[in-house]
């Protein structure tokens, strides 16, 4: 039998990366599966604080093994903006597009373009709260190319390959992607505390 964790996002964009990194070890439900129909705040300066608050509060309404995460693009010539504003850089109602060209806006004229990309993964299981990192690192580019992923994947190019995240299919991505690294790192965990319990 599949162990059951909840996923504390209403992204299906990231449910649907989670899931393909997760094979079949895994059911994963999200916050509409599990019936609940809440917008969780992100009131805090780090990721790490966001993605426990989102674990925490889910935790708090289901008693259930839950796991959240939260994720920045962190621009170094920005001082790591826009970082855990990342999907708000705009302003609170902006969408990817707004985002995108603020951010390209802001660095006009910068010959710097290093960024990275950091996701935080906070799993809550048996009543205990872990964290996971995944990094990855790369450029961003003047213009958008491509039309897979969400966010920022299309003026992204990881270091070690020529396209953006968002010309890559989800395999490709994969073998560079933050959330996939983040994600092997909690997916080794569970797996070894399974054999352990």
């Amino acid at each position: 039998m599949k162990d059951l964790l909840i996923f504390a996002t209403n992204n299906q964009n990231k449910v649907n990366e989670i899931r393909a990194v997760l094979k079949n070890n895994f059911e994963i439900i999200t916050l509409k599966e599990a019936g609940i129909n809440i917008e969780i705040p992100e009131p805090y300066n780090t990721l790490e604080e966001n993605a426990k608050e989102k674990s925490t509060v889910i935790h708090s309404l289901t008693g259930k093994n839950c796991f959240s995460e939260d994720t920045g693009l962190e621009v170094q010539a920005l001082n790591g903006e826009p970082g855990v504003r990342s999907a708000r850089y705009a302003g609170d109602d902006a969408d990817n597009k707004k985002n995108i060209e603020k951010l390209l806006h802001n660095l006009k004229g910068i010959s710097n373009r290093s960024a990275q990309f950091r996701t935080v993964v906070s799993l809550i299981i048996d009543n205990k709260e872990y964290q996971f990192e995944g990094i990855c690192e790369g450029q961003i580019i003047t213009e958008q190319l491509g039309t897979n992923g969400f966010g920022y994947d299309a003026i992204f190019i990881p270091n070690g390959s020529t396209k953006t995240f968002a010309q890559m299919e989800m395999d490709e991505k994969n073998i560079y992607s933050h959330r996939k690294k983040a994600s092997q790192k909690f997916i080794d965990f569970l797996n070894k505390y399974h054999a352990q319990s």
